[in-house]
């Protein structure tokens, strides 16, 4: 007897139906779901910062309503706009590119999707370290190609290393992704570390996708070095960033990519006949952003670093946690897998997505579950919370696994 396919088996195509749903926003609608009920919810799960969006950007934006700055732009982003991302590079980052290096896009999302979908097809293969943003995978899978996971461990800091990368390059290999500051464990690739896995893909026709969203979010001392510095791999490193961290301009949606002219182009063509120019607006409050008092920046990162630090002693304090020091952005990774097996209030603890349901439903408390970023034993906490909240956070958690 044959079972009837469902629209969805019938009808949608391969690519879609191998993606799975974002975690982080369907744990983040449903924390926001019970707080509309009136529950006491405290999220660690959003990848946001608390702060709000400078008052002199805003200024930005609202002076060009005002100037009715509120038409069609160029699609890859206004002159301007440009100008002073290519002048962010040099100051921040040590990088020199061209204005015709420069594409502006709808957020950092669409930057790497423009570049999967520009460089990938079926056949290839995409190098992809765990714990990796919950979005790689599944970019890559939409863009027709395969992601290669490869597992990091929290003894190396959740950090791929030469070793592991010559393992799993294959004649099919067309990129390698590189996420320093990382989302989900805040690790960071300082420069030997960045040069040895360059050496691995140097001269072999791979590129690199270098994700810099949290470039300005460092701790310690600690720099990010990217791989766009070094001259061996010049016209081989694509480096995607955006105003969306540094400056909490999240819902703003302005992202930009640097590269080499030609692919930049293509990432135009495919923008061109998707999305268009980004908003009109967000890109004044952009220029804002990037040449305006950089303090801001500074003073935001101080305080992330002290509940950084609140928050790595504090869940390091908890029975079956362990965590590495996050160097960078605003999140920490904690391995959760000496709670797993358990049983706390009658719920088995199979995997991390069972804990992050107990957390919620029973302690009201929001994470996302490692398996939305390839690490099943691991929890993913922001701490883009204040330190009352992190406390009582950490206080729920305490008691959840007394």
């Amino acid at each position: 007897m044959c079972t009837a396919l469902t629209p969805e088996e019938q009808y949608l195509t391969r690519r879609v139906l191998s993606m799975q749903e974002s975690q982080t926003m369907r744990i983040t609608a449903l924390a926001n779901k019970m707080k509309a009920e009136g529950k006491d919810i405290v999220s660690l799960s959003a990848g946001e910062p608390d702060f709000p969006t400078p008052d002199f950007v805003n200024q930005a934006g609202i002076d060009a309503i005002k100037a009715g700055f509120t038409r069609y732009t160029a699609n890859s982003g206004i002159p301007e706009l440009k100008k002073a991302i290519v002048e962010k590079f040099r100051r921040d980052n040590g990088l020199e590119f061209n204005v015709n290096q420069i594409i502006v896009s709808n957020g950092g999302k669409q930057t790497l999707a423009n570049t999967f979908l520009a460089l990938c097809q079926e056949g290839d293969e995409v190098i992809v370290p765990a714990p990796y943003w919950v979005s790689f995978p599944e970019m890559v899978r939409l863009a027709g190609a395969t992601p290669v996971i490869v597992h990091t461990t929290l003894e190396n800091e959740y950090k791929l290393t030469p070793e592991q990368l010559e393992a799993v390059i294959t004649p099919k290999t067309k990129i390698l992704v590189l996420n320093s500051p990382s989302n989900p464990t805040g690790a960071v690739y300082g420069e030997a570390e960045v040069r040895a896995l360059m050496k691995v893909v140097e001269g072999r026709g791979i590129f690199v996708v270098s994700d810099e969203m949290y470039d300005m979010i460092t701790y310690g001392g600690v720099k990010p070095f990217s791989p766009a510095r070094i001259p061996e791999m010049d016209g081989w490193v694509i480096v995607s960033n955006g105003v969306s961290k540094t400056y909490s301009m999240t819902g703003w949606r302005i992202g930009y990519l640097a590269g080499p002219k030609w692919l930049i182009d293509a990432c135009d063509k495919i923008q061109s006949q998707t999305t268009s120019n980004p908003n009109a607006i967000a890109q004044k409050a952009a220029v804002a952003a990037l040449t305006g008092d950089q303090s801001v920046v500074e003073e935001r990162r101080a305080e992330f670093e002290k509940r950084r630090d609140y928050m790595y002693q504090a869940l390091n304090g908890i029975p079956g946690f362990r965590t590495a020091l996050p160097q960078g952005a605003f999140y920490i990774f904690p391995d959760i897998s000496g709670v797993l097996g358990k049983t706390f209030n009658g719920i088995h603890m199979k995997d991390s997505a069972d804990v992050a349901e107990y957390l919620l439903r029973d302690h009201y408390v929001a994470t996302v579950p490692g398996d939305a970023f390839g690490a099943p034993e691991n929890l993913r906490l922001s701490y883009a919370a204040s330190i009352d909240s992190l406390e009582e956070a950490v206080n729920r958690i305490r008691r959840a696994f007394n």
